[in-house]
């Protein structure tokens, strides 16, 4: 009796799919897990794996968008289909060679256990492969990391909750909801090594049965990336993984295509001109879940908030100054820098004190405010955007603050960031400058209320007591939520970071 397959549930909000390719075509033998094709929805692409072993049969076309539990596909067992067409096995395998380990491993139990993708916080709803440290037909043992998995907000380690072979379904690059199969590992049984040819021998044109398949020379989305980034197409980069597929270490090992040389002085300038249209070309890459959050959100913010942004300048000779003064006797005191983060970050706790409501949010219908301050610092990462929390900056010394700014620096720039250090900030502060931003309008961090911008310094003329001096000047910005903070408080509160900057001095005593 053939099986037949539903589009599965894949989110709370996702009503439909798209069935973006078939890798197996109609009437193709499949096996339990297998993937036979690739959805699409509005949040991510994800495979689909097949539900028993048999003979596929294709109901919905590519391109087709079915909703949530309409028919796919539906699979009919070997034997029931064996009747009507005879399908050749994978590898072709000699009977009276294997009679004897079969006999070998009756009654041993195989158990086929999947590994699905953990809950990892309460707003994460997807997570997308990052890196495969085992391969298929692998042996793990009980709690072996296996696997790296990327969500919006952290990167974390996948533990094997099973000893044995692992086969893996979901690919290096693919976005899988929670809860969804990752891979499977089988059990218990006999397991036949690739050196026992004595036991299972293949044809001749056993390599051939992998040529030609799906996975054959497409790269994952993450080796696309890699490959996009040095010029390289496919027909460049010899696959290792699975089936052929190209992962990002094959892309990362490739030399990148050499420049294109210049067209020779013979050349005509119709076949020049040819040349010339020919180079020109574009490309598609998916989005990272990151950066779908990303755009999702600050859309939101946008939509969702009262935001409006008040500027001052702030003249940054005073701290040139000091740190000039004491930044060698600084490092070798207490092992670190001494940056302007510090200063602005203790400013801000400072400041946020001096005006509470800066340092709240809109919770429904109340407003929460907050004794202490929890500042988000704002940080380039290799996948995108991160904003680490630096807790209780109202408390924190200098050194301290400079620490744990670096000790998060380089957290960020490994992708080794927790969800605690991301969550829970009361304020933001992003450096636009050291890209060389002159003037900007940060947008809110929610459900925060408020974030200030940092730019680059630059030597301007000021008047400075009646007479016309050259300062370097920052500008700084301060975007911050108007249903809950007034234009006075706003512009308060800038103006005390302001005068905390101009005058290091107040933070140290206090005034």
């Amino acid at each position: 009796m053939a099986i037949d397959m539903k589009v599965p549930s894949v989110g709370e909000s996702v009503t439909e799919v798209t069935i973006a390719a078939w890798v197996k075509k109609d009437g193709d033998f499949v096996k339990m897990d297998e993937v036979i094709c690739e959805l699409e929805s509005d949040k991510a692409t994800f495979e689909l794996p097949a539900e028993a072993d048999g003979i596929l049969r294709i109901i919905g076309k590519e391109g087709d968008t079915l909703k949530i539990g309409a028919a796919i596909c539906s699979i009919e067992p070997q034997n029931a289909a064996s009747s009507e067409k005879s399908e050749p096995l994978p590898l072709e395998v000699k009977p009276a060679v294997v009679s004897e380990p079969v006999a070998a491993a009756e009654g041993q139990k195989v158990e086929v256990l999947e590994i699905k993708v953990p809950t990892v916080g309460e707003s994460i709803t997807e997570v997308t492969i990052a890196n495969w440290l085992k391969k298929s037909g692998d042996t793990v043992g009980l709690d072996e990391i296996i696997c790296e998995l990327e969500s919006d907000k952290a990167t974390f380690e996948l533990p094997s909750p099973f000893a044995g072979t692992l086969t893996i379904i979901a690919h290096e690059g693919s976005v899988v909801a929670i809860g969804g199969a990752l891979a499977s590992v089988t059990v218990g049984g006999a397991v036949v090594t690739p050196s026992a040819t004595s036991v299972v021998e293949t044809t001749a044109s056993a390599p051939a049965a992998t040529a030609g398949t799906y996975a054959e020379g497409h790269p994952s989305p993450a080796a696309a990336k890699v490959m996009a980034e040095k010029g390289l197409t496919a027909n460049q980069v010899s696959g290792s993984g699975v089936g052929g597929r190209i992962t990002k270490e094959d892309a990362q090992k490739a030399s990148s295509a050499p420049a294109a040389s210049a067209p020779v002085a013979t050349t005509t300038p119709k076949v020049a001109e040819t040349a010339a249209k020919e180079e020109r070309g574009s490309r598609r890459e998916k989005m990272s879940s990151l950066r779908k959050t990303i755009a999702r959100r600050l859309v939101a913010v946008k939509n969702e908030t009262a935001m409006l942004t008040t500027f001052n300048e702030v003249d940054m000779k005073p701290i040139m100054d000091l740190r000039k003064q004491y930044k060698d006797k600084f490092k070798d005191t207490h092992g670190v820098g001494l940056g302007f983060m510090s200063f602005f970050t203790k400013a801000c706790s400072i400041a946020l004190q001096d005006f509470p409501v800066v340092n709240a949010f809109i919770d429904g219908d109340e407003v929460v405010y907050n004794d202490f301050t929890d500042i988000s610092i704002a940080v380039s990462a290799p996948r995108g955007l991160v904003v680490p929390v630096i807790r209780n900056a109202e408390k924190m010394s200098f050194a301290q603050i400079e620490s744990e700014v670096v000790r998060l620096a380089l957290k960020a720039r490994d992708n080794k960031l927790t969800l605690d250090e991301m969550t829970g900030g009361t304020f933001t502060i992003t450096n636009g400058g050291i890209f060389g931003s002159m003037l900007s309008t940060p947008i809110i961090n929610a459900p925060q209320s408020a974030i200030l911008g940092m730019h680059n310094i630059v030597e301007r003329p000021v008047a400075i007591n009646g007479a016309v001096e050259i300062r370097p000047i920052m500008y700084v910005a301060l975007s911050y939520d108007h249903r809950t903070i007034d234009g006075k408080d706003s512009v308060g509160f800038l103006v005390r970071v302001k005068q905390l900057l101009e005058d290091p001095m107040r933070m140290l005593l206090q005034v």
